[in-house]
């Protein structure tokens, strides 16, 4: 029965991926913790569901031509570095128990950005006006991802709604689709990277992770296809104050 459970969570956040474009990381986490999943195993699980549920939509943007593949490296460049010092952070506890405070408080403060982001990312593009040459945004978009690699490590939160911000602000004249292709190009290595790390903490529930896949990847694609005939506009603030509720809860409480 909990195996049901299971495709059902990925259904419902397979659904809302495709049709909001929010990051599944930011809905699957705080959703597999109220499921009483330990804040360890439901991190490390949605980081592995991440990479492997996010891959063929990398190999349809590349083939399309949406991957800016030197603005992708620069981000990996720092992202994976700074995934694999995190893991290694963790191992350096003895158990699992002693860094969950640390899990649960990021991931509130990284929802709570999210939640931000997802509301006001055409007010903060606005508000910004940033205006760096290619060289200052290859650099800054290197530190970005420095910072993107030790919290989507912590939390499995950020990679895509955070990374495409980072990347709106930095590079206002590149198109959206170009902007979606690339943020989704550098998420995927990372949470694999990510993922991967969590599996030799002891991180991964394989049950849990074959069943979110089994619901998630055929809703994300029905998702994409009903998207045109929901009201986006009232969907991404509910989901938004959603997340920041949840944010909230994790960091204070």
């Amino acid at each position: 029965m909990d195996f049901i459970w299971y495709i059902m969570a990925g259904l419902g956040v397979g659904l809302a991926v495709g049709i909001t474009g929010v990051g599944g990381g930011s809905l699957m986490t705080p959703l597999l913790l109220m499921f009483g999943f330990p804040p360890h195993i439901a991190i490390g699980t949605d980081l592995l569901y991440a990479g492997i549920a996010k891959s063929t939509g990398v190999v349809m943007h590349a083939k399309r031509g949406n991957v800016n593949w030197r603005i992708m490296g620069a981000m990996a460049a720092g992202s994976l570095p700074a995934s694999f010092v995190t893991v290694w952070a963790l191992s350096q506890f003895e158990h699992p128990e002693h860094y969950q405070h640390l899990l649960t408080g990021t991931l509130g403060l990284m929802l709570i950005i999210t939640a931000v982001v997802i509301v006001f990312r055409k007010h903060l593009h606005g508000f910004l006006k940033l205006n760096i040459n290619e060289q200052q945004g290859s650099t800054a978009i290197f530190l970005c991802g420095l910072v993107l690699g030790v919290f989507v490590t912590l939390t499995s939160v950020g990679a895509g709604a955070l990374g495409t911000a980072m990347m709106m602000l930095l590079f206002p004249a590149m198109q959206a689709r170009n902007v979606v292709g690339t943020d989704l190009a550098h998420a995927v290595p990372l949470t694999l990277v990510a993922g991967i790390g969590h599996v030799f903490l002891g991180n991964i529930d394989y049950n849990l992770l074959a069943g979110l896949l089994i619901g998630s990847i055929p809703a994300i694609y029905v998702g994409t296809k009903v998207a045109s005939f929901v009201p986006n506009k009232v969907l991404q603030p509910v989901l938004a104050t959603a997340l920041a509720s949840f944010g909230v809860k994790y960091l204070f409480f």
